[in-house]
């Protein structure tokens, strides 16, 4: 593909209150509560404003914040966006080290992208992942008896929220169990971005054992997704080791790291709720995936995660927008755009959530998340049946991560 030039941006100079805030500093940090900021609400109000934004080896850079779910669902779907961060001027959320190559297909334009993507499609089928509905139960099952077995107050995130992605993401690989710390540890640390040299050591950790367990997997495969990328896509040379390492890393970070922190936010929510609680519990768990739905909804935990990089001229939310100008797609303003969801900052299981962004949309709308929605349902219902009265053991304000690329919290103490 052939590079692409870009004139830099004249920026306007009447910007607004918010244009010369980095989107990673207050006012734009999640509230005590963990709600998304009320700054949110204030820029739905108007186009796009103006930001600094990460943008590679770059310190920051000046560009768009999408804000209102319109223009949120267009800027995903929307290919005069381009999702490449190997394009000169991209933004970029995760660093990673000089020459790495980059977060796999989920920062490619297609036809590379659906290329790639394609090598996974049959892994995440309703009817595959049906069939691993008793394996996952048994994971959840044998989890919350090591939590019935711990000393009180239990950390249930350590124990329970944060272990069974692990396992199932390592079954699903085809990583030894006893590797399984290692690159779960690996994949928190790039993600966190709290210092970025070390995160960029991390995801050099994280590429170089994957790359060694895909080529392990050539000569002694296994029924693992690892197994099957190597055998029939890399043997075959439809994929460089590269490429594999790198779909093989989005499926642990996104399989992991996002499913992760929603489940324990699942509870979170309902732990400090005793009415929602009780709708939820009730009827044998009748509103349970649709709770699900709402609070993928209300937590939003994607933050800024979303960046893209115009690569010609256009115009989104009102906005003229120049061609290399950068892009922060804010999903969590678009889930709380009172428009389209009425009373945003309430939880209601009973709502129709179905059009919530939390998934993605268009091209890049995540391939994982029946497997992801199996893990929460199991999980949620297997804990409200076996600890009906479990209960928080700290005050929820102080449980939250703070200034991270995915939303959620590091601790969940509880009792019952």
């Amino acid at each position: 593909m052939p590079r692409i030039a870009f004139a830099p941006r004249i920026w306007r100079t009447n910007m607004s209150l918010a244009d010369h805030t980095d989107i990673l500093d207050w006012p734009f940090a999640r509230t005590e509560d963990g709600s998304p900021p009320p700054i949110l609400a204030e820029l739905r109000q108007g186009p796009p404003c103006v930001v600094r934004i990460p943008a590679g080896a770059a310190e920051s850079r000046l560009g768009w914040l999408v804000t209102r779910y319109a223009d949120v669902r267009q800027a995903l779907a929307d290919p005069r966006l381009s999702a490449d961060e190997t394009l000169p001027g991209a933004p970029v959320r995760i660093q990673v080290p000089p020459g790495g190559n980059p977060s796999s297909f989920l920062r490619l334009d297609d036809p590379e992208h659906a290329r790639l993507r394609s090598m996974i499609q049959t892994e995440f089928t309703a009817r595959r992942v049906k069939r691993l509905r008793a394996p996952v139960q048994r994971l959840v099952d044998e989890l919350l008896d090591e939590l019935a077995a711990q000393p009180q107050p239990a950390d249930l995130h350590a124990v329970f929220s944060r272990a069974l992605p692990t396992l199932v993401i390592a079954r699903l690989l085809g990583v030894p169990e006893e590797d399984s710390p290692f690159f779960i540890e690996k994949t928190r640390v790039t993600i966190s971005q709290e210092d970025p040299a070390v995160s960029q050591a991390a995801f050099a950790e994280m590429s170089e054992y994957l790359a060694k367990l895909a080529l392990r997997k050539l000569t002694e495969p296994g029924d693992d997704l690892m197994s099957r990328l190597a055998v029939r896509h890399h043997a075959t040379g439809a994929i460089t080791l590269d490429e594999l390492v790198g779909i093989a890393r989005l499926v642990l970070v996104a399989g992991h790291e996002t499913t992760t922190n929603q489940i324990a936010l699942n509870i979170l929510a309902l732990l400090r709720d005793d009415d929602l609680r009780a709708r939820v519990a009730a009827d044998d768990g009748a509103l349970i995936p649709n709770f699900i739905e709402e609070s993928l909804r209300y937590w939003s935990i994607s933050q800024d995660a979303m960046v893209r990089l115009a690569v010609e001229d256009m115009e989104l939310g009102g906005v003229r927008l120049e061609k290399g100008d950068a892009v922060v797609i804010s999903v969590p303003a678009g889930n709380h755009d009172e428009t389209v969801f009425a009373c945003p900052h309430r939880i209601d299981p009973e709502r129709d959530t179905s059009g919530h962004l939390q998934w993605g949309f268009g091209p890049h709308y995540c391939q994982g998340a029946p497997l992801a929605r199996l893990e929460m349902d199991l999980a949620l219902r297997t804990l409200l049946r076996r600890f009906p009265d479990l209960r928080l053991a700290a005050d929820p304000r102080t449980l939250f991560r703070r200034g991270t690329v995915f939303h959620g919290v590091t601790r969940l103490p509880v009792t019952w």
